[in-house]
C-alpha cells in the first residue's frame, strides 16, 4: 500500500484486529456467523499484509502472485456457496475478487513503479470503488440502529451473549473491513 506511513499502520491495525475478531465468530453458537467468520478472517489478515507500508516491506513479486491465487481460491470458493445463499457470499465474491484484483496488479506492476500508484485497470479500480462506497455507507446507516436494538433488548443481554455472538459486531467488522478496501483500492 501506499500513500502515509501512519494511515497505513491504522490500516494494518484495523485489519488485523478485524481478523482476530472475526476468529473468535468461529466459536459462535450461531451457524451462520461460524459460516462467514473464516472467510472474513482470511480478508482481515490479508489486508493487513497488503496493507502494510512499501517503506517497511516490498514483497517480491512472487508473494503478490500467492496472494492472488489465495484470494482467487476464495472468490471460486464465495462463488460456489453464492449458489444456495446469494445475499451474503455475494459481497465476499465482490471482496475476494478484489484482493485478488489488487494483488495481480501489484505483481504486474513493473519495478520502477513500486513506490507510485496507478496500478490496475482505472475502470474496474473506478467500479470496486463505487461498490464498496455504496457497502460501507449502506452497512454504515445499518450499524447504529442494531447496536441500539440489541442494549434494549433485555437486561444483561450484552453481557450474556457470546463476543462471537454479537450481530452489531460482526456488521462493525465488515464496516471496517469495507472502509480498508476503500482506502487500498485509493492507493493504488
Amino acid at each position: 500500500m501506499h500513500g502515509s506511513l501512519s494511515a497505513a499502520w491504522l490500516l494494518v491495525a484495523l485489519c488485523a484486529a478485524t481478523g482476530v475478531y472475526c476468529l473468535l465468530r468461529l466459536r459462535s453458537a450461531v451457524e451462520e456467523q461460524r459460516r462467514t467468520a473464516g472467510g472474513e478472517a482470511l480478508m482481515g489478515f490479508g489486508m493487513a499484509l497488503m496493507a502494510v507500508p512499501a517503506a517497511v516491506l516490498t514483497p517480491p513479486r512472487w508473494a503478490w502472485l500467492l496472494y492472488a491465487v489465495v484470494f482467487g481460491g476464495a472468490a471460486l470458493r464465495a462463488l460456489w456457496a453464492s449458489r444456495t445463499a446469494p445475499g451474503h457470499h455475494l459481497h465476499h465474491l465482490v471482496g475476494t475478487f478484489a484482493m485478488a484484483y489488487m494483488a495481480l496488479a501489484m505483481a504486474v506492476r513493473p519495478a520502477a513503479h513500486a513506490h507510485h500508484g496507478g496500478a490496475g485497470a482505472p475502470l474496474l479500480t473506478g467500479l470496486l470503488l463505487v461498490y464498496f462506497t455504496a457497502y460501507v455507507l449502506w452497512t454504515g446507516a445499518r450499524v447504529a440502529p442494531l447496536a441500539a436494538a440489541s442494549q434494549g433488548a433485555s437486561p444483561g443481554g450484552a453481557v450474556w451473549a457470546g463476543w462471537g455472538d454479537r450481530p452489531e459486531l460482526a456488521r462493525a467488522c465488515r464496516l471496517s473491513m469495507g472502509i480498508g478496501m476503500l482506502a487500498m483500492l485509493l492507493a493504488m
